[in-house]
C-alpha cells in the first residue's frame, strides 16, 4: 500500500519508544487529557440534552403550554372562546379548566396542593398526564362525585389509597376582612400519578362540576392549550388572548418553568466552554511532547534533509506524529464518553442504590432521575474540534523541526 514517506515516518516515530521517558510521559498524558477532556464533555452535554428532552416530554407534557385566565369570574362564552383559542395558529388543541388552591387533610397529615378542576372529555387534547397515571383513570372523574386523583407523593405523606376519603379545607374571608374558619368537602381518591417529579406533590386532579360548585362559578375561568412549538409559546399565547374579549391574565410555561430551559442552556453553554478549555490544555502537552522529541531526532532531522527531504516534509511528518496522539485520544474519549452516556441514567440510579441517597430530589427538581440522550451530531463536533485542536498544537514544534540546520547537527563546516 502506497503511504506518503512523511506520513511513514510520523506514524514510526508516534510508535517507536523514547529514550527519554519523560518524553513517553508527556505524550501519554497528552492522550490522556484529550480522552477525558472529550469524554466529560459527551457525557455533560448528553446529560443536557436528556435535562431538556425531560422538560419538554414529561413536564410540558402535564402543564398546558398557554393559559388564559379571566380577571374576574368565569368566562361569558366559554364555547365561542374555545374554538378562538383552537383557530389561533400554533395551537393544537385547547380545554377549559380551574385552578384554585387548598388543603388536603388525613387524621393529622395534612398536604397544601394546586388543585386543577379539568374537562375529562377535552383534557387529552392539551395534557398527557394520563400516560403517568398508575391507579385508576380519568373516566372515574365523574362530576357530582367530588372525586380526586393525586400524585403518588402525596398519597404516600397523607398514607391514603385509591378508595380512601380525604378532606379538603378551603379559606373563606368574612366581612371587614375577618378571616373565618375554612371551609370542608369530602373528596374520594379515584387514582393516581407518578411522573417522579416535583408536580407529583403539588397538583391535584378533579372535575370541573365540582370546582365549579364549590367556587360558586357558573362557567370555567381559565382556559389551556397546547403549541405545536413550545419554544413560541409566549407570543402564540399572546396571540390568542388578543382575539378573546374578556379581561385575561396570559400566561404560557415560559412564566413558570421557563427559568429551567434558561438554566439547561446556560449550564450547557458554560460547560462546552470550560470542557474545551480542558481539551485545549491537554493539547499543549503534544506541544511538549514534540518540542522534546524534535530534540531527540535532532540528527534524524538533519539525515533526512540531507537525503533531500524538503522543510514540508518535516513539517508532515511531526504534524502526524503529533495528530496520532489527539486522534487516538479523541476516539478513545468519544467511545468511553458515548458508552457512559448511554447508560448513565443506570449508573447513576446504581450509584444512588448503594449510597443510599436519591441525587436529585423530586420535591425540588422537576424529575427525580438524571435523564441522558447522547445527541450524535455533538459528539461528532466535538471529537473533530478536538482532533483540530491536538492538529493546531502540532504547528509549532513541525515549524521548528523544518528549520534545523543539518551542517551544524552532523558536525560539518561551512
Amino acid at each position: 500500500m502506497f503511504r506518503p514517506l512523511s506520513v511513514f515516518v510520523g506514524l514510526r516515530y508516534s510508535r517507536a519508544k523514547h529514550k527519554n521517558s519523560f518524553v513517553s510521559f508527556i505524550s501519554i498524558a497528552s492522550i490522556l487529557g484529550i480522552s477525558l477532556g472529550v469524554t466529560v464533555l459527551i457525557i455533560g452535554l448528553s446529560a443536557m440534552n436528556g435535562f431538556e428532552n425531560a422538560l419538554r416530554d414529561q413536564l410540558l407534557s402535564v402543564i398546558p403550554h398557554g393559559e388564559l385566565k379571566t380577571v374576574d369570574g368565569g368566562y361569558k362564552d366559554l364555547q365561542k372562546s374555545l374554538q378562538t383559542v383552537e383557530s389561533t395558529p400554533g395551537v393544537t388543541g385547547a380545554t377549559a379548566f380551574i385552578t384554585f388552591n387548598g388543603l388536603l387533610q388525613k387524621d393529622n397529615q395534612m398536604k397544601a396542593l394546586q388543585f386543577r378542576a379539568i374537562t375529562p372529555a377535552t383534557e387529552s387534547k392539551v395534557t398527557r398526564i394520563e400516560r403517568f397515571i398508575k391507579e385508576g383513570d380519568w373516566s372515574l372523574l365523574k362530576p357530582g362525585q367530588r372525586s380526586l386523583i393525586l400524585g403518588k407523593a402525596v398519597a404516600d405523606k397523607l398514607q391514603i389509597k385509591v378508595g380512601d376519603s380525604v378532606t379538603l379545607l378551603m379559606h373563606q374571608i368574612g366581612q371587614g376582612s375577618k378571616i373565618k374558619a375554612p371551609l370542608t368537602y369530602q373528596f374520594t381518591l379515584v387514582g393516581l400519578f407518578e411522573m417522579g417529579g416535583q408536580l407529583d406533590s403539588a397538583l391535584a386532579f378533579t372535575h370541573i362540576e365540582d370546582a365549579k360548585q364549590i367556587l360558586s362559578l357558573n362557567e370555567a375561568n381559565t382556559i389551556g392549550f397546547s403549541v405545536d412549538d413550545v419554544l413560541q409559546a409566549q407570543q402564540i399565547t399572546r396571540n390568542a388572548g388578543y382575539k378573546l374579549n374578556d379581561y385575561l391574565y396570559i400566561n404560557s410555561w415560559v412564566n413558570s418553568q421557563g427559568y429551567l430551559y434558561r438554566d439547561i442552556q446556560m449550564v450547557k453553554s458554560l460547560m462546552i466552554i470550560i470542557l474545551l478549555l480542558v481539551v485545549a490544555v491537554a493539547c499543549f502537552n503534544i506541544v511538549s511532547t514534540l518540542v522534546m522529541a524534535v530534540n531527540e531526532k535532532r540528527g534524524d532531522i538533519a539525515i533526512l534533509k540531507t537525503m533531500g527531504a524538503s522543510k514540508w516534509m518535516l513539517r508532515f511528518i511531526f504534524i502526524v506524529q503529533g495528530a496520532f496522539n489527539g486522534f487516538v485520544g479523541c476516539i478513545v474519549g468519544a467511545v468511553f464518553g458515548v458508552y457512559i452516556a448511554e447508560n448513565l441514567t443506570a449508573i447513576i440510579s446504581k450509584l444512588e442504590v448503594l449510597i443510599g441517597h436519591k441525587l436529585l430530589s423530586g420535591n425540588i427538581y422537576f424529575i427525580n432521575y438524571l435523564p441522558s440522550q447522547v445527541n450524535a451530531n455533538e459528539v461528532v463536533i466535538i471529537t473533530a474540534t478536538a482532533f483540530l485542536m491536538s492538529v493546531f498544537a502540532t504547528v509549532y514544534p513541525a515549524w521548528r523541526a523544518s528549520n534545523i540546520q543539518p551542517a551544524l547537527e552532523l558536525g560539518y563546516s561551512h
